[in-house]
């Protein structure tokens, strides 16, 4: 599917924001790059942490959009989502993969790793990457050190199951931009 330069509209639903989000650009403190995956979740969705209803771990999910979400995954890595539908109803967006632009130098030191290709390819690494912990849970995607622009042209989308999960395995709802060697895992059949 393709589409063209438009304005993130965190109103709209997880899945729409999720393609929305393919082709932008996200840096934190200007360090990071075009987003070229991401997952979105509902708290219809029995695989979302919002599912079960607001808790102290995931009250960002619940509030404002355009704000982060920042959790940590198996007690190991951060994962970064950005919130979206109106207040109280529990969606978000996992940025799941970024093709690097922006402060190569910082995220190569920050991985410890000479592989460009490892650097942002999976929520945890991107999150080592762009140095983003718990500390920017609920931070708003409109601080001076969060950037996120739209795609600056048409980018092809394409979707699939989501990726780790245990419930819902089959909702099509991992978005990836076409033919990129930049996702944390290739998608199977890209048109």
């Amino acid at each position: 599917m393709n589409r063209l330069f438009d304005p993130i509209d965190f109103s709209q639903n997880s899945e729409q924001v999720a393609r929305q989000l393919i082709g932008a650009t996200f840096l934190v403190d200007g360090v990071g790059g075009i987003i070229v995956e991401t997952e979105a979740y509902d708290h219809t969705d029995p695989a979302s942490h919002s599912y079960p209803g607001p808790t102290p771990r995931n009250a960002a999910m619940f509030g404002e959009p355009a704000h982060l979400y920042v959790y940590r995954s198996y007690g190991i890595h951060w994962c970064v989502n950005f919130t979206c539908r109106e207040p109280g109803h529990g969606a978000a967006v996992l940025i799941r993969a970024l093709e690097p632009t922006h402060g190569i130098d910082i995220m190569h030191r920050r991985r410890k790793t000479e592989n460009i290709r490892l650097l942002c390819a999976g929520p945890g690494r991107l999150c080592e990457a762009l140095a983003i912990t718990r500390e920017l849970n609920g931070a708003s995607l409109h601080t001076a050190h969060l950037v996120l622009l739209p795609a600056p042209a048409a980018v092809q989308v394409v979707s699939g199951p989501r990726i780790g999960i245990s419930k819902a395995m089959d909702v099509p709802w991992r978005f990836g931009l076409a033919h990129s060697p930049w996702l944390s895992r290739p998608f199977k059949k890209q048109d």
